[in-house]
């Protein structure tokens, strides 16, 4: 698989204003609007751009309907002068299970040339960082995608203490759900999971940006969201540390 640092594909080429590297996003939102967790947490790391991909709903078929899509997305990146590419869509990149999480970060770093990583990859490695291997889990997703994301994270050494989801399909409900609902499932996915070491939040397009720091407080345990993660994974490839201190325990110096 092709690394989530600049490993085995050399240093990052800079791209941009006063030497700040480009990092380029692959989105699941057809606008293609750069997700807001970079920038806020960066705001004087790398650079970022984003291609959108349409999809249609948070559904198996329509994961399957725009995968053809991701390489051809990385490609446009890199052609706008992208030094590093993210596949920012955890259940895009999970819903078949680790190996073909692995097969499309090959896709991509073969379309590229380029350093690239997964959301789903961005998670596993944050839990990992933080020590967890015992999860609460709280999504986004219908209970199909939900089973799905369970075998993934089996697949990739973790436990799942409990799970509570929303059952969204429908891309654009997704960036309705409000602060309050949010620390309301957090809420409940740790109380159904007493012996859990972190909570992980998964889906990229829930707005997470403040609620590690609230539910780390309230309940003591480490929280890995993937809007978050997926950020912090992006900016690692361009050769960042990704410490960002105020977001949560992923981002302190001993994380």
């Amino acid at each position: 698989m092709v690394g989530t640092g600049t490993g085995d594909r050399g240093a990052p080429r800079m791209s941009g204003s006063a030497g700040r590297p480009l990092v380029g996003m692959i989105v699941p939102p057809a606008d293609g609007a750069v997700p807001p967790e970079g920038p806020a947490l960066y705001p004087e790391g790398p650079r970022f751009i984003a291609a959108g991909l349409a999809l249609p709903r948070l559904t198996p078929e329509g994961y399957d309907s725009v995968v053809p899509q991701i390489a051809r997305a990385a490609k446009r990146l890199a052609e706008q002068g992208a030094m590093a590419v993210a596949l920012m869509g955890t259940s895009l990149s999970f819903y078949k299970g680790a190996a073909f999480n692995e097969t499309l970060t090959r896709a991509i770093g073969e379309a590229t040339s380029l350093p690239c990583t997964t959301m789903s990859t961005a998670v596993v490695e944050a839990l990992r960082r933080l020590g967890a291997r015992r999860v609460a889990v709280a999504t986004a997703y219908s209970d199909e995608v939900n089973h799905r994301l369970v075998a993934f994270l089996e697949e990739s050494g973790f436990a799942v203490a409990g799970l509570e989801g929303l059952g969204l399909e429908m891309v654009g409900a997704i960036h309705a759900v409000t602060q309050e609902e949010l620390d309301g499932l957090a809420d409940r996915a740790i109380a159904a999971s007493p012996s859990a070491e972190a909570l992980l939040v998964s889906c990229g397009g829930l707005r997470t940006l403040e609620l590690a720091p609230r539910v780390e407080a309230r309940h003591g345990l480490p929280v890995v969201s993937s809007a978050t993660a997926g950020a912090w994974a992006a900016a690692r490839l361009a050769g960042h540390s990704g410490r960002s201190p105020g977001y949560g325990l992923l981002f302190e110096e001993h994380a």
